[in-house]
């Protein structure tokens, strides 16, 4: 999994509440078990017309935010089903950081271990951000980890609260594979102990 340090770039205001895991990635794009290719199909609903050219009233198709790496949303992001394709969604278009007042638990824990963070802020923060990030190309926040802050292109700092275990995951590019194999010599010693201790198994 990619490190998650300093994250600067355009934040994308989408200005929804209840956005649900269908509106990330539609039930036809839950065929594969890949991780990638899934960015063209980022809220398909909403980014093509029925023709399937780009509805040019989306937010992320319009050219200050096609290259947004961050998004800022309204409250209760990530809602209904349960499919881990919505980070690997988002992710794939290029979105790390994903700010919001409130996060489903599923989709809020699913980010974490893709690599995504899921910044809760405030109402007032939000909005907040959500000025900033209307400013199209100059919309660019800066995601500070490590310092748990997000700077705004004025100089304005919000901040915000995150799990030590999480933040430290993310830090370090661990996911659930990567916190295995960190105890790999453990597991290796207690594999030759056992072996030694009953050489039938």
């Amino acid at each position: 999994m990619e490190k998650f340090t300093v994250l600067e770039g355009v934040a994308a205001p989408l200005k929804l509440v209840n956005v649900d895991t269908d509106m990330i990635i539609p039930k036809q794009y839950l065929k594969t078990i890949k991780r990638t290719g899934l960015g063209t199909g980022l809220f398909s609903e909403m980014r093509y017309k029925d023709d399937g050219s780009d509805n040019p009233d989306f937010v992320l198709n319009q050219s200050a935010y096609k290259n947004a790496k961050i998004l800022v949303a309204g409250d209760n992001f990530g809602c209904g089903s349960s499919r881990e394709h919505a980070p690997w969604a988002l992710l794939d278009f290029g979105i790390r950081c994903v700010i919001s007042t409130s996060f489903a638990d599923i989709f809020y824990n699913n980010c974490f271990k893709n690599g995504i963070l899921p910044v809760v802020v405030s109402k007032d923060d939000l909005d907040k951000l959500f000025d900033d990030a209307d400013r199209g190309a100059n919309a660019t926040l800066t995601v500070d980890l490590a310092a748990q802050e997000i700077r705004g292109p004025d100089g304005g700092v919000v901040k915000f609260e995150i799990d030590p275990f999480r933040k430290r995951c993310l830090i370090e590019g661990l996911d659930d594979i990567g916190l295995t194999l960190e105890k790999a010599p453990a597991i290796a010693a207690y594999e030759t102990a056992k072996g030694a201790e009953q050489p039938w198994l």
